[in-house]
């Protein structure tokens, strides 16, 4: 077991802050996430050309270190002697929080492993801030981050979540929103969706509707500039009528063959149902 005190523990190593940027519009840095950059030795950057932009729009001087998912496992060490040293570190995505979609976590792990204080600043977060203006609901929710970009491999992730009864968000570039929404359709049905572009700038968009509506949409809107889609979770009540006629064993094993582990397959199947998960348990194995 480890207990940390973030700021009333006199230690002689460094801190390890996960400072977020802005996603778009650069008056969403915080006050806080400036002073931070510039009171720390290093700032940990996963493009620094494109945080040095932002570096020298809030006037911070403080030097770079490149982190990326291509020199993280060469890079990790050296930070961590430094942290040990005593030198404080801030990491920074390109936009966002920090830890989401880039190496930031294996960082985090390996100063925690070395008991070094972990500060994380609250601020900007794309799905989030989506989740909260989409209408749909907010909780619970499950974020992904980008899918697979495989046809076959996001079927067979989205196969393994259809009886998910949460709210899901995900990442996806414009080039393959169109093609990922088909596949959905095909997997979750004509569920509610809600498409995100350019989240916090000024061409902000939002387009609400069932999958097939966006579709129709986007045939004659071309679509531009970065994106999020958030789908409504599998719902009974609206999307099957639970009867005697359900194969909830013939559900569990497509959950199995989808590449969930049983007994997931089976709380799955029994939550999105909602029976009793030890009578199904028994009902798949026989007993």
């Amino acid at each position: 077991m480890q207990v940390q005190k973030s700021f009333k523990d006199k230690k002689t190593s460094g801190t390890l802050y996960l400072v977020p940027t802005p996603i778009g519009n650069l008056q969403d840095m915080t006050f806080r996430a400036v002073a931070t950059l510039k009171e720390v030795d290093f700032i940990c950057a996963e493009d620094t050309r494109n945080t040095g932009l932002l570096l020298k729009y809030f006037d911070i001087a403080t030097k770079q270190i490149s982190f990326h998912e291509h020199n993280a496992y060469e890079k990790i060490p050296d930070l961590i002697d430094l942290l040990i040293s005593g030198r404080s570190l801030a990491q920074v995505s390109d936009a966002g929080m920090p830890s989401i979609s880039d190496p930031g976590h294996d960082l985090v792990k390996a100063a925690i492993d070395n008991d070094i204080a972990v500060v994380a600043l609250p601020g900007a977060s794309a799905g989030i801030t989506a989740l909260i203006a989409s209408g749909l609901a907010p909780q619970p929710h499950i974020f992904y981050g980008f899918l697979p970009r495989k046809a076959g491999q996001q079927k067979s992730f989205f196969e393994s979540k259809s009886l998910y009864p949460e709210t899901q968000i995900f990442y996806e570039s414009p080039y393959r929103v169109k093609d990922t929404l088909a596949n959905m359709l095909t997997c979750y049905g004509d569920r509610q969706v809600v498409l995100v572009r350019e989240l916090t700038k000024l061409f902000e968009e939002y387009q609400r509707g069932s999958i097939s509506e966006i579709l129709s949409y986007l045939e004659e809107t071309p679509l531009k500039g970065e994106c999020l889609l958030i789908v409504s979770g599998f719902q009974v009540d609206s999307e099957v009528e639970l009867t005697a006629e359900v194969d909830l064993v013939s559900l569990v094993q497509k959950e199995i063959q989808a590449g969930a582990k049983p007994n997931q397959a089976i709380k799955t199947v029994a939550k999105a149902y909602q029976v009793n998960r030890q009578e199904l348990y028994q009902q798949f194995h026989d007993l």
